[in-house]
């Protein structure tokens, strides 16, 4: 397939970074195509955990090419200290593998600090941002005062250009928050040193995209967060401030919308949420602690431990939908080994109003009662199946019937957090 597009079917978190690396074996090149470093890709090789924020999950197989494009929100001094990072441990890292587009908008000192004390001012109205300075640098962006990769190459336009932005900044920040001005020399010596550094992975990289599409190279959309965050269709305000799916490629990364070839959603066996924000499905007692603690639910990025939940397959149902996917990853289904009984959100109802279907409003979904229905559980631990017929029968019974709830195909479960605990049910 020459281009795939790989998503998140709920509220982030559902196991991307394991299947992306495994789909990466067969592609040419990998894409980062909108978000931040708010995202946390997780990979397991060999008993050995890497976190991945921006560098695109393909980077752990020598031969690929890792694109982070336009869409991306690039924090340079996180991603040089993620670039280094990997280096250390022994994976190359260089221009060779890794392209950054010159159009990416970057974030700044003074964006992480308005983030975070934008979120304080809110108060119980907070978002529960991550506190990585996306939301305002996209908010820049959108106003036409943000700065692009392109800039820190420059000295004069970057000294030009951040020093007007910093001057309404620091504005914002003495006399709204009351908190000290940042210094203009100090930010633009930083950001022009490591922009010295990046100089050589820096390019064009929607054109080197359309170029290997024509050329017949494989290329995977690898999408932070999930379709339940995404700016125009998530739980709004409770999102996060990019298109997180299918949608987002175009715009995010210069690609021909025609030229999206096929979309598969990733969803976990249950469900989690960062932040706030309705989440229908969430389980608050005993049982959500034991889901948090059996699938080590703490965010790869803030170390903020997730609200958990049971599947919820009127949010996946739409999901699937809003991104044109038939197929779908089923992660963590292991996880669910030692539960007597598992429960399924299969709709939801306000007041005497039964709904099938995900309700776009927020203030309708914040008044959601899931329906739950509930499955019998298992006790066997399920790590080292590597074949459909090796689960336990209620495994097997669960991931028929969730499947059937959904209305799409189940291609693969990931049973465990290495690369090859995994079930394929049907060819990617």
């Amino acid at each position: 397939m020459p281009s795939l597009s790989v998503f998140g079917a709920q509220w982030g978190d559902e196991g991307k970074g394991k299947i992306i690396d495994l789909l990466a074996r067969d592609v040419d090149l990998v894409v980062r195509y909108q978000g931040g470093a708010n995202a946390g890709h997780t990979v397991v090789v060999g008993g050995e955990k890497y976190v991945l924020h921006l560098v695109p999950s393909g980077v752990l197989h020598p031969d690929k090419i890792n694109v982070i494009a336009n869409g991306v929100a690039v924090d340079p001094a996180g991603l040089l200290a993620e670039i280094d990072g990997l280096r250390a441990r022994g994976v190359e890292v260089s221009e060779r593998n890794l392209r950054l587009s010159s159009n990416a908008h970057l974030i700044f000192e003074h964006h992480r600090r308005i983030d975070h004390l934008s979120e304080k001012w809110l108060g119980a109205g907070r978002i529960g941002t991550t506190g990585r300075g996306i939301g305002p640098a996209y908010a820049d962006k959108a106003a036409r005062v943000g700065l692009r990769v392109a800039d820190l190459l420059d000295a004069e336009r970057c000294r030009a250009r951040l020093g007007a932005a910093m001057v309404e900044k620091n504005a914002v920040l003495e006399r709204v928050y009351e908190v000290a001005p940042l210094g203009l020399e100090a930010e633009l010596e930083r950001a022009l040193a490591i922009g010295e550094r990046l100089r050589p992975c820096v390019g064009d990289t929607g054109a080197e995209l359309r170029a290997a599409y024509r050329d017949g190279r494989r290329i995977l959309f690898e999408g932070a967060q999930g379709a339940m965050l995404d700016i125009d269709h998530g739980t709004y305000p409770y999102v996060t401030s990019s298109n997180t799916g299918t949608a987002g490629i175009p715009a995010g990364a210069g690609f021909p919308p025609s030229w999206i070839d096929d979309a598969i959603g990733i969803a976990k066996a249950y469900c989690t949420r960062v932040g706030e924000g309705p989440f229908p499905s969430e389980e608050r007692g005993a049982r959500g602690q034991a889901i948090r603690d059996a699938g080590d639910e703490y965010g790869a990025t803030t170390g903020r431990p997730r609200r958990c939940g049971w599947f919820d397959a009127v949010a996946v149902r739409y999901a699937l939908a809003l991104n044109g996917a038939r197929r779908w990853v089923m992660t963590n289904l292991d996880v669910l080994s030692g539960f007597e009984e598992i429960p399924v959100a299969t709709a939801y109802r306000v007041g005497e109003r039964a709904l099938a279907e995900y309700p776009a409003e927020l203030t309708t979904l914040d008044g959601c009662r899931p329906v739950f229905e509930s499955r019998p559980g298992w006790s066997e631990a399920i790590g080292a199946a590597r074949r459909f017929e090796e689960l336990p029968a209620n495994a097997r019974a669960y991931v028929e019937w969730v499947e059937e709830r959904v209305g799409a195909e189940i291609v693969m479960l990931s049973v465990g957090p290495e690369r090859e605990q995994v079930i394929l049910r049907s060819e990617l």
